[in-house]
């Protein structure tokens, strides 16, 4: 089986310079006074809160399995380890 050479795709091709253009384009996008988190502090507060607690304890598969948590974290770890010696 052949080894195909793997070639950046999509944002991955384009310049630092150019990928912070693109992303600074979306907070362009809606003026200041139209961005709800930026005129009620007391509103992305709560929207904080809900998010973190959104999952509930039952699918919080981390939490209740320490085993589970190890395995996943050697895995990406191994993962990133094989990556970098895959990109010298």
């Amino acid at each position: 089986m052949e080894k195909t050479e793997k070639r950046k795709r999509g944002l991955a091709c384009l310049s630092p310079e150019r990928r912070r253009e693109i992303a600074s384009m979306g907070g362009r996008s809606v003026p200041p006074e139209k961005r709800a988190f930026a005129r009620d502090v007391a509103l992305a507060a709560e929207a904080g809160r809900v998010g973190g607690g959104s999952a509930t304890p039952e699918n919080r598969m981390f939490h209740k399995d320490n085993d589970l948590a190890r395995r996943a974290a050697k895995a990406s770890a191994q993962g990133r380890a094989r990556r970098l010696k895959e990109a010298e």
